[in-house]
């Protein structure tokens, strides 16, 4: 299908897209759905509604010319407080995409409210795709539900398989997701801003703040503080670096139901809660070396923000990692789950300034080559593609 076949098509495209996460809210999948809503937005073309959870009582929906917001009640799990699902909706979709009836519909969580905007979305005949973001393999280590974990991966084949492609951001997931029965797989990868994360925003102000002096080393992490996120190895890591470098200091940026209980363990860590937008950036750059231990990534958003902001990073070899890291050359991306390789590839960068220097020089570089904008024209081409494939 030609280029100017697609912006021909998607000259008035009715998308909606049902999430039970969204801005304010932080996490990976609230950030991706946003710079992708937004992008479509800049593209042309799309008018889009937003299906998600109302996240205050008071809440208004928001309405423009191109945007619509249908807010519906919700819950929260009880052991992960801070994840919303919305309740099924699958009687008051119908109802409203008879009235209001989208050319297609994106689904980007799979939670009860994700559900019933599928079923409603076919019972109605409406093309329907779906995201995958969701690691419940991993999840189950940490949260010893590996019974609903099993429950919940079947569920999630069942019904990312009655949508017509299920968008994924890795090769290597795509792999994994097909040999576990998933069908109709597309890859659409993440993006960053290179104009937010850059080495630019090193602030020795910051430092100073922090009680950095300008040559000490300053190891950072920027996490969710849960269970999932392996924050344990990263503290083993950064006490190997402080035997060989004694004056290193440990900053972790992100809030979660773990600070308290790490806060208290490492009371000489800083530890800066939750940063966003300029700050961020800046307690970013403002480091020397990033550590990333989390084994439940579906994809890793702040590994590309790391590598962004001139920072080598150490991690696990999959997801993001395994996608734009190369050992060695922009960062340390050691065989999964060998904690000890971890360690050491932590206390080698830290005990070698040149090397630091080098491998952040090279990360990023690789980071410039992934922009939000071509993100978007992907899923505006698949966006385009299913739509014309499904017309009479």
């Amino acid at each position: 299908m030609s280029n100017r076949r697609l912006q021909l098509v998607a000259a008035n495209t009715r998308l909606s897209v049902v999430t039970e996460t969204w801005p304010p809210e932080i996490n990976g999948v609230a950030h991706t759905i946003n710079r992708l809503v937004q992008g479509l937005r800049a593209y042309g073309g799309y008018h889009i509604q937003l299906v998600r959870p109302r996240q205050t009582a008071l809440e208004q929906a928001q309405h423009d010319n191109d945007f619509q917001e249908y807010l519906v009640n919700g819950l929260t799990l009880p052991f992960y407080k801070e994840v919303r699902l919305g309740f099924p909706q699958y009687h008051a979709l119908k109802r409203l995409w008879k009235k209001q009836r989208p050319d297609i519909v994106q689904i980007v969580t799979e939670g009860p409210l994700g559900y019933s905007a599928m079923k409603a979305a076919k019972k109605l005949g409406i093309p329907v795709i779906s995201d995958f973001h969701t690691n419940f393999d991993q999840y189950s280590r940490y949260y010893r539900l590996s019974g609903f974990f099993n429950v919940a991966k079947r569920y999630l084949r069942h019904m990312h398989n009655q949508t017509l492609v299920t968008l994924v951001p890795t090769r290597e997931l795509q792999q994994q997701l097909s040999a576990c029965g998933y069908t109709k797989l597309g890859i659409l990868e993440r993006g960053i801003d290179t104009s937010q994360f850059n080495p630019q925003r090193r602030s020795e102000t910051l430092r100073t703040q922090l009680g950095i002096r300008p040559e000490q080393l300053l190891v950072t992490l920027v996490s969710r503080m849960a269970q999932e996120k392996n924050l344990d190895l990263a503290f083993s890591a950064f006490r190997a670096i402080q035997a060989q470098v004694p004056d290193a200091q440990f900053l972790l940026v992100g809030d979660g139901p773990e600070r308290k209980r790490l806060q208290a363990a490492h009371p000489d860590c800083i530890f800066a809660g939750m940063q966003t937008g300029v700050a961020l950036a800046e307690h970013y750059a403002s480091g020397d070396l990033f550590l990333y231990p989390s084994t439940s990534e579906t994809f890793g958003n702040v590994i590309l923000e790391a590598m962004a902001s001139g920072l080598p990073v150490v991690t696990f070899d999959y997801a993001a990692a395994h996608e734009y890291l190369h050992y060695g050359s922009n960062g340390m991306n050691v065989p999964f789950d060998d904690n000890a390789a971890f360690i050491q590839a932590a206390v080698t960068l830290a005990g070698d300034p040149t090397l630091r220097q080098t491998q952040g020089e090279a990360a990023y570089q690789a980071a410039q080559q992934l922009s939000w904008g071509n993100v978007v024209e992907r899923l505006h081409h698949t966006l385009q593609t299913i739509l014309h494939e499904a017309k009479p």
